[in-house]
């Protein structure tokens, strides 16, 4: 069987557009042939894969499956045109990378500085998501691999562990949490808060530790960066959580002072996800043997 990498894309297209038109005029084709291709392909694979009717077309199961392996043949196709295209460019490795902010801000900077230095013929493309899109982004092939929290995301993933990630209370210099060694959420939910964005790690924590004392979470405003929040709880509308190593690049220039959470959700894990190691090219294989080194964030950042 010879399947037609076209009629698999024009495939994914019409799944993700839910109609033939539409996908035919993304694809640059004439819809009767675009429905023609996908009858062809039907017949070729000896299944139905849409039920077609009066108000359009409605995927059948074995569309679903074909979805999730036409995306992962036509990344493969695109990876391999891509990665000849560098070659021909005398760029010899390219590597897609999505991470969460907490590994963006406080591991990544020095490891992948060290890494380039050391393969300056890799180039590295790190794009920033919240945990549950990055597991989806390695899951559908637009990444090579991911770093997230620890958590249940679905899909057959490989996770290994990366690196350790404390959450910390951040308040203003002299504010009553700061007398204190170490906070309690009970305590700290009495006053009100700079939060993190709808959707976030963090933000989720919050939320379901303020319900698990039956106690509200006072958000006075909500952030979608680190260096927001911070500025927020320094102009006194609220404290906040985000992870000691993150929290220390504020704290000198905004007279901010970070206090322990004694809480069992301020030691998170963070993790390093992808789809098969083997599957990776050897450029992610070299970048992920370099990250999951102990001593490559702790080599000195060179001016």
């Amino acid at each position: 069987m010879r399947l037609d990498p076209l009629s698999l894309r024009l495939f994914v297209a019409v799944m993700e557009e839910q109609a033939i038109a539409r996908a035919a005029v993304r694809e640059h084709i004439a819809t009767s042939a675009a429905s023609r291709r996908l009858s062809e392909l039907e017949a070729q694979l000896q299944v139905r894969l849409f039920e077609r009717s009066n108000r359009g077309i409605s995927p059948t199961p074995a569309a679903y499956t074909l979805l999730d392996l036409a995306r992962n043949v036509l990344g493969e196709m695109d990876g391999i045109g891509r990665q000849m295209r560098e070659y021909g460019m005398g760029m010899r490795g390219h590597v897609r990378v999505v991470a969460n902010i907490s590994a963006i801000t406080q591991f990544l900077p020095a490891q992948l500085q060290s890494f380039m230095a050391q393969h300056p013929e890799v180039q590295v493309h790190l794009q920033e998501k919240i945990s549950s899109e990055i597991a989806l982004a390695v899951a559908q092939n637009t990444a090579d691999f991911g770093i997230l929290n620890a958590g249940h995301y679905g899909g057959d993933l490989r996770y290994i562990p990366y690196r350790t990630d404390e959450l910390v209370l951040v308040a203003p210099s002299g504010h009553p949490l700061t007398q204190q060694a170490k906070v309690r959420m009970q305590q700290a939910l009495t006053y009100d808060f700079v939060g993190a964005h709808m959707g976030s790690a963090l933000n989720g924590l919050l939320t379901r530790s303020a319900a698990q004392l039956g106690m509200p979470l006072k958000l006075r405003i909500q952030v979608t960066s680190y260096d927001a929040l911070c500025l927020m709880v320094a102009a006194g509308l609220g404290v906040g959580v985000l992870p000691r190593k993150s929290a220390a690049l504020y704290v000198n220039s905004l007279g901010l002072q970070t206090v322990a959470l004694d809480e069992p959700w301020a030691q998170r894990q963070l993790v390093l996800c992808m789809r098969s190691y083997e599957a990776l090219p050897s450029a992610a294989q070299s970048l992920l043997h370099h990250l999951t080194d102990p001593n490559s964030d702790s080599r000195p950042v060179i001016p």
